[in-house]
Parts: C-alpha cells; sequence; structure tokens
C-alpha cells in the first residue's frame, strides 16, 4: 500500500472518529446552532430586544430545515466537485498537449 494510500485512510479515519467518539463517550446529544445560542444569550441580556429585520422563509419543521441544509451542502459540494473536476481535466489536457510537443 504506498503512502497516499495510507495518508487517505488515516483521514478518514480521524473523520470518523470526530463524529463516533463524541457518541461513545456520551456527550449531549443536544446540538444547537450559534444562530439559536447568539438569540438566546441576547434575549438573557436585553429581554427587551427587538430583531431589525425576521425571516424571508421560515420552514414549517426542523426536518425541513435540516432537509433544506443538507440539499444546500449536497448542491455546494456538488459545484466544488465539478470546479475541481475541470481542473484537474485542464492539467491533464495540458500535459498531454506538452508531451505531444517534445515527442518526435
Amino acid at each position: 500500500m504506498s503512502r497516499r494510500h495510507w495518508v487517505t485512510l488515516a483521514l478518514v479515519l480521524g473523520v470518523v472518529a470526530l463524529f463516533a467518539l463524541p457518541l461513545l463517550f456520551g456527550a449531549p446529544s443536544d446540538y444547537a446552532g450559534t444562530d439559536s445560542l447568539a438569540t438566546e444569550a441576547i434575549e438573557a441580556s436585553n429581554p427587551d430586544y427587538v430583531p431589525w429585520f425576521d425571516h424571508v422563509f421560515s420552514p414549517g419543521s426542523t426536518e425541513i430545515e435540516s432537509g433544506l441544509f443538507a440539499l444546500q451542502a449536497a448542491i455546494g459540494g456538488g459545484v466544488l466537485g465539478y470546479v475541481l473536476g475541470r481542473l484537474r481535466g485542464r492539467r491533464a489536457q495540458r500535459e498531454t498537449a506538452a508531451k505531444d510537443d517534445v515527442a518526435p
């Protein structure tokens, strides 16, 4: 197995450990986003606080909100994969053209 494969395996295991270890050691499962934590802190320090604006769209449930967030992440991942694939393809094409120019 090459060094590249070992590094890839170590990175994948590291990511899995980041998610698995807190679950195994009984970390609290009440995950809250920074938006809700900031809102709670503001309301605790200033009960008369009035927000500057309201949400443009408010999903009907947390499941819908999670689904939309996952969709956003999937679209972003797809765009990132497409761009990286195009860049790699361009580099491969340039290398092939350079080899063809050098060959007699």
